[in-house]
């Protein structure tokens, strides 16, 4: 999503900015307790929450250039509910991942593009997306959705960072503003918190 205005001849073109995406994984399984945590898939709760999150990432409307995800099932079965027609491009890396390896991720997938892509959307886990959101928004920027999202980031949560830098190389901490969050319970109240 480049947004380059040019005004006058003599003036510079608007920095070009980028727009990362963050899709939690939705509520997953613990049926099975001796099943090993990267085979765990959804429950039904969960599959309700990655079609809701999934038609409203569809009714928010960005175009997603790249979706990175972990391969763990709990992700790919969130994918295929919420978002069947994108094609994911998993990196096994992305399991349980830090802040500092999802964005070292984004950085390689971005470099090795044919294209360098405007708009990434990462899949995944937390704490790492959650610390993701809180190293790339810096204090100066902070609003509302922030500091609604540094409290908890629950399952299917999706949003969106916009980053005041022209290439993904540039991705570091404090380059981005929180313009969109989402959880399946803002969309659906019987999706809030089980009591």
């Amino acid at each position: 999503m480049q947004r380059i205005v040019m005004g006058q001849e003599n003036k510079e073109p608007e920095r070009v900015t980028k727009i990362l995406g963050i899709l939690r994984h939705a509520k997953s399984d613990w049926d099975d307790m001796a099943m090993r945590d990267f085979d765990r898939g959804l429950n039904d709760r969960g599959r309700r929450g990655a079609k809701l999150i999934g038609d409203h990432i569809r009714e928010h409307g960005i175009k997603w250039d790249a979706l990175i995800a972990s391969p763990a099932v709990r992700v790919t079965a969130t994918l295929e509910v919420a978002l069947p027609e994108i094609e994911p491009a998993y990196d096994k890396r992305l399991y349980l991942a830090s802040s500092d390896t999802i964005l070292e991720t984004v950085q390689e997938y971005a470099a090795a593009a044919e294209r360098e892509p405007d708009t990434v959307l990462i899949s995944g886990h937390n704490p790492g997306l959650q610390e993701v959101l809180l190293d790339l928004v810096s204090p100066a920027r902070e609003n509302d959705l922030f500091r609604e999202a540094s409290v908890k980031f629950p399952t299917a949560t999706f949003a969106v960072l916009e980053c005041n830098i022209d290439s993904w190389a540039d991705l570091k901490n404090y380059c981005g503003t929180l313009i969109h969050f989402a959880r399946p319970r803002d969309l659906d109240p019987e999706l809030g918190p089980e009591h």
